[in-house]
């Protein structure tokens, strides 16, 4: 049973998380925002910028598990609040790299070791005081990524054009500092029985989400186009900014800001919209949220054919739109979708089981593009490859949720298990 803390309590718990999270998504988009001007000043190649999201994706994918793991056995206030501010103070040291070895070490081990205990106890705190509101709650959090995004994309460009791109680390490291010290004085954790019972036997172990996940069809089936999902997000978010600093000529402000406005201004629609139908469908049957899911991973590929042969920009733009727009189909249903599938108490370590694994894949994705880059002479030759792994993880969603998803609602239901 939760504590009450006032029946409004849980919209405040809401907007923490919300500013929390924007701020978490602003602090990855500033590196890629200035990543040009990084490369230039530190005398690097494409694929050795790449190289450092990678490692960042790939360190963050390996700390997850443990971030899951403390977040089902420890508070998950604190385990959120010490999140922000370690990566925050992370951040405002990647201001001072001067070369990169220490770029690897402040951005990609301590920034991404920081964000990685992060995700899974947010969400599942949220998840925890929104049940007959969840996936609405989710969709209204997932809209300060976007936010989050735009405000760096634009903001972080803005700081590196007029004061140098390491002041855009200190600002918003700094800000994550701020907001951490308010996490602690509002935030506060909603009991449940799985972290109330002592017993030994009811904590969760370091491999218990990997488990339920990897026997879960539905829940598998999540992580393989979660993984998919973050493969092509993490390639356009850490290339496109660069993308049209060189084939249009835009400063890093410009780029900064309308490689990120017109997807997740698009997205932010979206988002809203899949998250409200997925309250009202997911009651009348359960599968069709991961109908939406697929359904946004199909439409959303269409986009990323035509993105790399368009050489105007309002149609490059209006491909950006569209790509955020379906793209937030996926996003908006993704916890909803697990937590349907898995038990309450494991929620935080299933979290962290399905983000490993998709940041695994997706931190792939900046040092393949960019070698591909290198080798091809643009960006634009990638566009088709991202597009048509969406597009079969798409289709391969519709299948499985047609014929696993209601039975594996249903076992979790029948245990009791379900939140």
């Amino acid at each position: 049973m939760k504590k009450s803390f006032g029946k409004y309590y849980k919209w405040e718990v809401l907007a923490l998380l919300w500013v929390a999270y924007l701020l978490n998504q602003a602090d990855r988009q500033v590196f890629n925002t200035v990543l040009p001007a990084i490369r230039d000043s530190l005398n690097l190649t494409d694929t050795s910028v790449g190289l450092i999201a990678t490692v960042f994706n790939l360190f963050y994918a390996l700390m997850v598990p443990l971030g899951g793991w403390a977040g089902d056995r420890f508070s998950r206030k604190w385990v959120t609040t010490l999140s922000i501010l370690f990566w925050s103070v992370a951040t405002m040291f990647t201001g001072l790299a001067n070369g990169v070895v220490m770029l690897v070490l402040m951005r990609s081990i301590a920034t991404g070791g920081g964000e990685a205990f992060f995700g899974p106890a947010n969400y599942s705190l949220l998840g925890q005081y929104h049940t007959d509101t969840r996936a609405r709650a989710m969709s209204i959090h997932q809209t300060s990524y976007y936010v989050g995004v735009i405000l760096a994309g634009w903001l972080a460009g803005k700081i590196a054009d007029s004061l140098g791109w390491k002041y855009s680390f200190l600002i918003f490291g700094g800000a994550g500092v701020i907001w951490a010290i308010v996490m602690v004085l509002r935030l506060k954790d909603a009991e449940t029985p799985a972290l109330e019972t002592p017993e030994k036997d009811n904590k969760p172990g370091l491999l218990d989400g990997f488990k339920t996940v990897f026997t879960t069809p539905t829940a598998l089936m999540l992580t393989i186009g979660f993984s998919a999902f973050i493969f092509v997000i993490t390639g356009y978010m850490t290339w496109v900014p660069a993308f049209l600093q060189e084939e249009f000529g835009q400063n890093q402000e410009m780029a900064g800001l309308h490689s990120m406005i017109w997807t997740y201004v698009a997205a932010f629609i979206g988002v809203l919209l899949a998250g409200t139908l997925s309250d009202k469908l997911g009651i009348r049957d359960h599968k069709l949220r991961m109908y939406i899911q697929g359904a946004g991973l199909i439409l959303g590929s269409i986009f990323l054919f035509f993105m790399g042969g368009s050489k105007v920009l309002w149609v490059l733009y209006a491909c950006f739109a569209g790509w955020g727009f379906f793209r937030a189909f996926f996003d908006a249903n993704i916890y909803t979708v697990l937590y349907d599938v898995t038990p309450a108490r494991l929620h935080a370590s299933c979290s962290s089981a399905m983000i490993m694994t998709g940041f695994a894949v997706g931190s792939l994705a900046p040092v393949i593009l960019g070698a591909m880059k290198e080798s091809a002479g643009s960006l634009s030759a990638t566009f088709p490859l991202l597009g048509i792994i969406w597009a079969v993880c798409g289709v391969v969603m519709f299948i499985v949720a047609k014929a696993c998803y209601q039975k594996d609602y249903d076992k979790i239901l029948n245990n009791g298990q379900i939140d």
